[in-house]
């Protein structure tokens, strides 16, 4: 392994994100020609060690650095990624543009739709259903908000959308998954009964 690869890898990930792909490239350039098993295993170490952190994009795994902002290598984006496998398929992608929307107080990038794991398809097929409750942001900001979002890289001219009407199932499925985020990351250990209702009545 060579000697500085580590510090290499760091320079090469310094303010963007890449693909297995393309940190061997980068590598290559620069002198350093690892083989492609060796480097996927090299990544992971450091992803289990927090010291990365790794986006699935289906087919690839993208690495970036870890911030200090991001307290552990599980972001908003993974968080959410784990979420909504619980739902329907259909249901997706606005909920995730529902829950971003509202939580970044800004339109939500196609890249960002990309980064939770959907494919182009994907995103192009459930915008074209939800049609009314999600639409393209024509927000005269978006080139700002591209410039001040620094935790992950959108690209120029990248699209956004945003949520135009409230689907009540959309809303409800959002407040779920915010709630069993909300448990995975406070302890309210001491404020739940022991026998507590599966539902709260209203």
């Amino acid at each position: 392994m060579p000697k500085y690869l580590y510090e290499k890898i760091n320079e090469i990930l310094d303010g963007r994100q890449l693909s297995i792909s393309g940190i061997t490239r980068e590598l290559k350039n620069e002198g350093y020609d690892e083989h492609r098993l060796f480097l996927t295993g090299y990544l992971r170490a450091l992803r289990d060690m927090d010291k990365l952190v790794e986006i699935e994009i289906p087919p690839s795994k993208i690495y970036r650095l870890l911030n200090d902002s991001d307290g552990t290598s599980e972001d908003i984006y993974s968080l959410l990624c784990t979420h909504l496998k619980h739902l329907d398929a259909e249901y997706r992608i606005p909920v995730m543009v529902y829950i971003a929307f509202n939580l970044f107080e800004r339109p939500v990038f196609k890249h960002e739709l990309k980064l939770i794991g959907f494919s182009e398809k994907q995103i192009h097929d459930q915008l074209n259903l939800f049609d009314g409750v999600i639409q393209e942001s024509m927000d005269s900001n978006l080139k700002k908000y591209r410039s001040d979002i620094t935790r992950v890289n959108i690209p120029p001219g990248d699209r956004a959308y945003e949520i135009n009407d409230d689907d009540k199932n959309v809303v409800h499925m959002a407040n779920e998954i915010l709630i069993e985020i909300m448990k995975e990351l406070v302890d309210i250990r001491g404020l739940v009964p022991k026998t507590k209702q599966t539902k709260l009545s209203f």
